[in-house]
């Protein structure tokens, strides 16, 4: 696998080694020895998937201490603009953002390490996007960020207009100056 450092420190995107031929194609999703040896040794216990139509956003999500997760990223089918947002107050790069295409062609993962707000758009006429965490969710540790918060400035690539965004995530709020979760 070849790991691209991003901007913000311990976000990565993982290019995995593909082997096609005219049967179709092979590659390794997920090797923990791998993963260990190259971006973080990290103990996944719940993979989750989703099944999304062309503008939805999902996101800016998190779970609160101590129930903190991180996630390894993909899209299996389609194209999704993946965004991370980094929330570690102590980093260089609070409240800054990493935007990566995730899609069934360039079969990109995105490691999201704890302290990060995370979420994607839609960019294809259907998406399905799976992701591994290293914590259980845990409901009443469940918040998140408004998606169009105007201080992070996002561009989902999607007008707003087209943009289908849930009740739950249409009620988040937007970032106050005092904010503050991970340190």
């Amino acid at each position: 696998m070849n790991v691209i450092k991003t901007d913000i420190e311990g976000l990565v995107i993982i290019e995995p080694r593909v082997f096609g031929d005219s049967r179709g194609y092979f590659f390794e999703s997920w090797s923990e020895r791998d993963f260990a040896a190259q971006v973080a040794p990290v103990r996944f216990v719940q993979d989750n998937e989703s099944m999304s139509r062309r503008g939805v956003v999902r996101g800016l999500h998190f779970q609160m201490p101590p129930y903190t997760q991180s996630k390894l990223v993909r899209c299996t089918r389609g194209e999704v603009l993946d965004v991370a947002v980094d929330l570690r107050r102590s980093s260089p790069t609070f409240l800054k953002h990493v935007a990566v295409l995730l899609s069934e062609e360039n079969k990109r993962e995105l490691f999201i390490p704890k302290g990060f707000a995370h979420g994607f758009a839609v960019l294809s006429e259907t998406a399905v996007f799976q992701y591994k965490c290293d914590e259980f969710y845990h409901p009443e540790a469940d918040s998140g960020i408004q998606a169009l918060d105007p201080v992070l400035g996002i561009d989902w690539r999607i007008p707003r207009e087209e943009m289908l965004l849930s009740d739950k995530d249409i009620a988040r709020k937007c970032i106050d100056p005092d904010f503050s979760v991970f340190e």
